[in-house]
């Protein structure tokens, strides 16, 4: 089903270029990205390659900060039982320790619970509340978690327990009967940044508490900082856009990884190879440090990460950094597993959304693999296993930027037993019996709504560009547009009428290294998963290629320069 990538490449417009390049000393190929991303006033694009840590939204923008502020700060106050009631992910145990440590700074305490999400599930459950109550805990507060959870809040208010919700999902019409509801994806909400994810919006919350302390301003600078660490591996890990807001606090979240404090964050830095100065990127922290920390709560419970960053025992952090990294391989294991089997599944071209499921698959990886099948497959997916426990389908769905995961599950209500998510990821229960029901609907919802563009892969270029404006200076100044990820993605170039300068060398069997020339100036490219296509780069050939610009810390380390071109997609030469 595999189809070849149609190539997306917008209208040139050489004097924007070429005007923008000039007011802030760019070469082209950055001052193309720029224009391309509607970065295009200089004034624009400074704010964009230098985002200001004071650009910082004021928290109290946000629908609710006040009483929520106000509600934390007398609990703190009568020294009130706290519990912080979180998610099993990245995101979730992040916020956890991002608000304990907010709390522990203004002079509280607090508790905290993480499902389990094998035993437990997504969300908050009313016996958590009830055990709560009996011991004496008097203030909940959610993090990415909550906002559907208007039942489990309500029975909270029945015991006497007030509660705060934080919380990015989309809400449900009603929204939970809580002391104050944070979450700026309310209807209601006027807050700029909708992109935040779950450790976002508790890192706003934080930024009030603190911000009410009467500290001086250079150290509430540093200790806000002290927190966009996290926040910047929850934000990255949760794929959310990295653009506005997000942009300020991975920038700033990433450049304080140079000098980490806290045992179980070195630890962590360490396990994942960033020993000593070395500062991961956001690819770094997407692929290297947050499945670590997401394998804990998918091969068992997340109470390991929380305490992994709330230890001030170094020798302890070392132990459960490991402990991460070993359940982060047998993660791998699981979900090779689990996709191979779903890969030997023989699809029909005319589906538009599928439904995988097996009640032997292990159920804390299956939105990884769902993610995988989407990115073969370029259709929405779901994959799904069987609870022991109690008989239920539960699984992941991920889909493609077409296609709205969260409104096709809320078409059909009656099929679940529980369900929730976003636009591109969401979760589902359901009873076994029904997968094969939700199977057919869920194809016949996506085929009224796809056509047959929405099912090929796109490539979307970011500009055209020569062999010779390839150099170490130009390549800076689009390493200068990071952090890239969802939303501000690696820049694709392409380069049109190149020649194969000689057979390809083959590595590991499946990669090629291909040399390309245009105009007396040569270019190697790396081609990963390209030894099938090597017939496509004979010697001579005149192609169009595109290809990306990644940091090269192996090359940079024997002395060559610290870069890579990497070849996304080729064709034979139009002109």
């Amino acid at each position: 089903m595999a189809k070849r990538a149609r190539w997306t490449l917008p209208a040139a417009e050489p004097s924007a270029v070429d005007s923008l390049g000039a007011a802030l000393g760019l070469a082209a190929p950055a001052a193309q990205v720029l224009l391309n991303r509607g970065v295009g006033t200089p004034e624009a694009a400074r704010r964009f390659l230098n985002p200001s840590f004071g650009e910082l939204l004021d928290p109290f923008l946000m629908c609710d900060m006040q009483p929520a502020v106000e509600r934390l700060e007398q609990a703190i106050r009568d020294r009130e039982r706290i519990l912080i009631y979180g998610d099993y992910d990245v995101d979730g145990t992040t916020a956890v320790v991002l608000l304990i440590k907010a709390i522990e700074l203004a002079g509280g305490a607090a508790c905290y619970h993480v499902p389990h999400r094998l035993k437990d599930g997504y969300g908050m459950r009313p016996e958590v509340v009830e055990r709560a109550a009996a011991e004496g805990v008097q203030l909940i507060v959610s993090v990415d978690t909550g906002i559907r959870a208007g039942d489990v809040v309500a029975r909270a208010n029945e015991l006497g327990i007030g509660a705060i919700v934080t919380d990015h999902h989309l809400p449900e019409a009603a929204l939970p009967p809580a002391v104050a509801v944070l979450n700026p994806n309310r209807p209601d909400c006027c807050y700029p940044e909708k992109n935040l994810c779950g450790a976002g919006v508790a890192f706003k919350l934080a930024q009030a508490l603190l911000a009410r302390l009467g500290w001086p301003p250079d150290k509430l600078r540093r200790v806000t900082e002290s927190l966009l660490k996290l926040v910047a591996i929850a934000t990255v890990a949760d794929v959310v856009p990295l653009t506005g807001e997000n942009r300020i606090i991975v920038k700033y979240g990433l450049d304080g990884l140079r000098e980490v404090r806290n045992p179980g964050l070195r630890a962590l830095l360490d396990v994942a190879g960033f020993s000593g100065n070395g500062v991961p990127s956001a690819r770094q922290v997407a692929f290297q440090i947050a499945p670590r920390l997401n394998a804990a709560g998918r091969m068992d419970t997340a109470q390991a990460v929380i305490e992994l960053f709330l230890t001030s025992d170094a020798e302890r952090a070392r132990a459960l950094a490991r402990q991460l990294h070993e359940q982060n391989a047998q993660r791998q294991q699981a979900e090779a597993q689990i996709r191979e089997a779903c890969e030997q599944v023989p699809v029909d071209e005319s589906a538009a959304a599928l439904v995988y499921y097996s009640e032997d698959w292990h159920r804390g990886v299956l939105g990884i693999v769902a993610s995988r099948l989407v990115e073969r497959l370029h259709r929405p997916v779901f994959v799904l296993g069987r609870n022991p426990a109690d008989g239920l389908a539960q699984g992941s769905g991920r889909s493609i930027s077409a296609f709205h995961l969260l409104e096709a599950l809320e078409a059909m209500p009656d099929l679940f037993v529980r369900f929730g998510g976003h636009q591109h990821a969401a979760g589902v229960t359901l009873e076994a019996h029904r997968v094969d029901e939700f199977r057919a609907r869920f194809d016949t919802y996506a085929a009224a709504r796809l056509g047959p563009d929405d099912f090929q892969p796109e490539l979307r270029i970011d500009g055209a560009i020569r062999l010779c404006d390839v150099t170490d200076g130009s390549v800076a100044e689009v390493f200068a547009l990071a952090p890239f990820g969802h939303g501000n993605p690696p820049p694709l170039f392409v380069v049109s009428g190149a020649e194969v300068g000689g057979p390809p060398a083959v590595l590991k069997e499946k990669h090629l290294r291909v040399m390309l020339r245009q105009n007396g100036r040569s270019l190697a490219l790396k081609a990963w998963n390209f030894a099938a296509r090597a017939a496509e780069l004979a010697p001579g050939t005149r192609v169009d290629a595109v290809f990306s610009l990644e940091e090269d810390a192996y090359s940079a380390a024997r002395g060559y320069p610290g870069w890579a071109a990497v070849l996304r997609d080729v064709r034979p030469a139009t002109n």
